[in-house]
């Protein structure tokens, strides 16, 4: 009975006690500081990586391009590209003949080798680079991954040439020779988490 009623040593359990609820409180506090860090920095390099390719999709939809759509058949192109383009490292990274395939036939219609995965990671038509204020450039893959044929006849023409004016009356449709599937993906150089993806429907 002595020993049953003998209270030493409670306090010292009860200080453990706290000491522990409070160092899990602590280290609770402390995983979820870290987490949000975390997250804050994912979320940060995304979002840049998201302005890197939505900048890189302006160009290589409103200039790149346009400029491959006139000179798709030049057997030069990556020459020409080097001219035009030298100051972002355009890069030709498929053959011509799939390049061509995809700008001027039906995504069925491809030779082997043409790659229509949606990763323009895995096998892109073509890279370029965007330099970044501060720390390395990004570099954007782009590729053609389907090729639906419109509704007009562009047998004889350059894709990007000069057209014939001719006039008639009534509803004339719009003209849409070729609708592009685009995908893009823009990834920083010396970090590859740091990437985002947008996806084109570009109607030539």
């Amino acid at each position: 009975m002595r020993k049953m009623n003998n209270k030493r040593g409670i306090a010292l359990v009860t200080s453990l006690m706290l000491t522990l609820i409070s160092l899990t409180i602590v280290m609770a506090l402390l995983y979820m500081i870290t987490q949000g860090t975390t997250v804050s920095a994912s979320l940060k390099r995304y979002k840049t990586a998201l302005e890197a390719t939505h900048g890189g999709t302006q160009l290589f939809t409103k200039d790149i391009l346009p400029f491959v759509l006139q000179n798709y058949e030049n057997t030069s192109l990556q020459t020409a590209m080097n001219d035009s383009f030298g100051t972002v490292t355009l890069h030709l990274e498929t053959t011509l003949a799939c390049l061509q395939a995809k700008l001027t036939t039906h995504s069925s219609k491809w030779p082997a080798g043409c790659s229509n995965s949606s990763d323009p990671r895995k096998s892109p038509d073509l890279t370029f680079q965007l330099s970044a204020t501060a720390g390395a450039p990004y570099t954007i893959y782009s590729k053609i991954i389907e090729n639906l044929v419109g509704n007009t006849d562009i047998s004889g023409l350059q894709l990007e040439g000069a057209g014939v004016a001719e006039a008639q009356s009534g509803i004339t449709p719009q003209h849409f020779p070729y609708l592009y599937r685009l995908e893009l993906q823009g990834e920083r150089e010396n970090n590859s988490s740091a990437k985002a993806n947008i996806e084109v429907l570009y109607a030539y």
